[in-house]
């Protein structure tokens, strides 16, 4: 579990900026919309092959921007 400790003089926005930083960091909000909702196992290997396509698009895009 996150959580900050906000130091005397620290303002209430700075600790907050700190305290989203560290949620970001340990994705907690990646594994709890990833237990939100339930996937059948098909559905979920038809997204896994659907980003694996799109992760090899990007990589293919990027290796051809850096021939010219």
């Amino acid at each position: 579990m996150a959580f900050v400790v906000v130091e005397e003089g620290e303002s209430l926005e700075s600790a907050l900026r700190r305290f989203k930083r560290k949620v970001q960091q340990e994705a907690i909000i990646k594994e709890i919309k990833k237990h939100s909702v339930y996937l059948k196992p098909g559905e979920r290997r038809r997204l896994k092959e659907a980003q694996a396509r799109k992760r090899m698009r990007r990589r293919l895009k990027r290796e051809r921007e850096f021939e010219y």
